[in-house]
């Protein structure tokens, strides 16, 4: 695909819902008593796996548009699925429905694409084995397909190594079915918070002390309502380009700003962007606001430490805006990074450098010096991962002559009308 964009980014935009809301959504759903009712879904292509899956166990799931309907079965009505539940490309879908499969009464086995079978699982297989759990699958449990049967669960109390949501989420599911016994999971630094706040509004107790969360086994859920804001991760692409594309200025409407999600905005605060936060009433649990963002003079900053839990998804973003900010821009600490879709550090690095940036990678993250022209004239590729894709997406617009995007369909994942919205503001 060729892009170029040379008009600075005018209007107003609604980006998708939330990709790890409306995940969460469809299984605490599909394990709770009675109807749930999600609005602004994302139908991208990871969500529509995490709904395949429960639907080869016998959940009832509708879906209009963006609103879905899902009749749970409660924690113990799931049934044997008859073929592989497919995740996809989605580690989402294969971490936290690891945890619900732990304790069900069946066999199942889970596989996705090229991509999730490089992808390790050990760090939720483990900690799921040590709760009774009879894990089997390639590298001893740590690479897909992975096989499940059903077994009985037992609480524990576990020190994660990394702030990982999945592992959290995962290891509290899976906590679900340790019948009277606590689960708790204590963490490096807070990771993003959205099962706990769900799990509370479908009527579960959970405690929270400090860097520990934990629940108790043979709670019911109940069936509720989730109203889904816009997902913050894909907003950074147009709050970056905003900041960095001149002659701009967006606004981003309903826009989710979970604490443990806005990364993106303290590191738009450290890099000097003129940007400004409009709340907005939610009807859900999860805080929302209107973000309006212009072009501004951006400086150099250090990314690292506990911010990194809040902005994981966001960095290939920020390493672009990097590229347009004076001085220099160190990320670290985000070793993460290398077991996302791709390898981010590494194709970060290698893509931007065939743009003209000066960037180099370390060990746990990069380092950017700016402030540079990005040249065009480029093949470049997403690596079928939807955050590169965006990022160089945004990039066409400030390079000197067109790029060519590769496997540009990978942007579907988490942003199906990605290119149409980007079209719209350029065109204004």
């Amino acid at each position: 695909m060729k892009l170029h964009f040379t008009s600075g980014l005018q209007g107003e935009i609604r980006v998708p819902g939330d990709k790890s809301i409306s995940h969460r959504a469809v299984m605490f759903g599909s394990i709770a008593e009675g109807q749930t009712v999600v609005s602004n879904f994302l139908n991208g292509a990871d969500c529509l796996s995490t709904i395949s899956c429960f639907q080869k166990m016998g959940v009832d799931i509708a879906i209009n548009g963006t609103d879905v309907e899902v009749n749970g079965k409660g924690i113990g009505g799931l049934k044997e699925p008859e073929e592989v539940l497919d995740v996809g490309n989605s580690g989402t879908t294969a971490r936290l429905i690891l945890g619900i499969l732990s304790g069900t009464a069946f066999h199942s086995c889970l596989a996705g694409d090229e991509s999730i079978a490089k992808r390790p699982m050990k760090r939720v297989t483990d900690p799921l084995r040590e709760m009774g759990a009879a894990i089997d699958g390639r590298g001893g449990g740590n690479y897909t397909p992975v096989s499940v049967r059903g077994s009985r669960m037992r609480g524990i109390d576990f020190t994660s190594h990394v702030a990982s949501a999945q592992v959290k989420s995962a290891i509290l599911l899976a906590g679900l079915h340790a019948e009277n016994e606590w689960t708790s999971v204590t963490e490096p630094h807070k990771s993003r918070d959205h099962t706990e706040r769900m799990l509370k509004s479908f009527g579960a107790e959970v405690k929270e002390e400090g860097l520990k969360v934990s629940i108790k086994g043979g709670q019911r859920l109940k069936g509720t309502t989730v109203a889904v804001p816009g997902d913050i991760s894909s907003a950074a692409f147009f709050l970056a380009a905003g900041a960095i594309i001149p002659g701009s200025r967006i606004l981003l409407r309903n826009t989710g700003i979970n604490p443990t999600r806005d990364g993106i905005l303290d590191v738009l605060e450290k890099m000097g962007a003129s940007f400004r936060i409009l709340p907005v009433e939610s009807a859900s649990y999860e805080p929302a606001a209107d973000l309006e963002i212009e072009t501004s003079s951006l400086k150099g900053t250090v990314i690292s430490g506990e911010l990194i839990p809040k902005l994981i998804d966001e960095i290939p973003i920020i390493a672009l805006m990097a590229t347009q900010a004076e001085g220099e821009t160190i990320i670290k600490d985000a070793e993460e990074l290398k077991v996302k879709e791709t390898n981010r550090i590494d194709t970060v690095v290698h893509e931007l450098k065939k743009l003209g940036a000066d960037i180099r990678a370390t060990e746990d993250g990069m380092v950017i010096t700016g402030k540079k022209p990005l040249k065009g004239g480029a093949a470049v590729s997403s690596h079928g991962d939807h955050r590169i894709g965006m990022m160089l997406a945004i990039a066409s617009c400030l390079t000197e002559s067109p790029i060519d995007l590769d496997r540009p369909e990978a942007i579907n994942v988490s942003y199906p009308h990605f290119f149409e919205d980007l079209q719209r503001l350029s065109s204004r």
